[in-house]
């Protein structure tokens, strides 16, 4: 099984197992990736909730964007996605932030064209990535790849964490020792 639903159920099965909470900021999404997360049974064990920040002073007074950076460059922005994730981590009290924003269309935004979408992932210690994507299609699509995008993201995040701790706790070499 492929797609967003078994990347949030792998991304949610491993939250769980190791005690650790989600939280997620939409923009451009509005909704869809914590709706896709909560689809999965056993869900609320890991996700703290969910922030639609579909206006950009929300983003700013919600989620705590620094209000310079958007007034310079817009809702749709790297560095933007990655304060939204950050901040949804803080305002919703969890240990993994997620983020999206972006261009669905049907005009372009912020001198941005449509398609264009940035997605983060923010974690415990610093641990992080934003990704600026370019989708293609209509409307519909450019969200759903989007959320797709999100969740793989996170799901990676997830496995390269696992992968660093597993290096730091047995001697640098990946394998598990008796």
């Amino acid at each position: 099984m492929t797609g967003p639903g078994s990347a949030a159920a792998g991304a949610l099965e491993l939250l769980a197992g190791r005690g650790q909470s989600l939280a997620v900021a939409e923009s451009l999404t509005g909704g869809l990736v914590a709706g896709t997360l909560t689809a999965v049974p056993g869900a609320s064990r890991v996700l703290r909730g969910s922030i639609t920040a579909y206006a950009t002073d929300l983003k700013r007074d919600v989620l705590g964007v620094d209000g310079a950076l958007l007034a310079a460059r817009g809702a749709v922005d790297g560095e933007v996605a990655r304060q939204m994730a950050a901040g949804v981590r803080r305002v919703l009290g969890a240990d993994w932030g997620i983020a999206t924003t972006g261009v669905a269309g049907p005009d372009p935004q912020d001198g941005q064209p449509v398609g264009t979408v940035f997605v983060a992932v923010q974690g415990p210690d610093g641990a992080g990535e934003v990704r600026r994507l370019a989708f293609t299609g209509d409307r519909d699509r450019i969200r759903r790849d989007t959320i797709d995008a999100v969740l793989a993201l996170l799901l990676s995040e997830l496995t390269e964490n696992a992968r660093a701790q597993d290096t730091e706790q047995h001697g640098g070499n990946g394998c598990l020792q008796p």
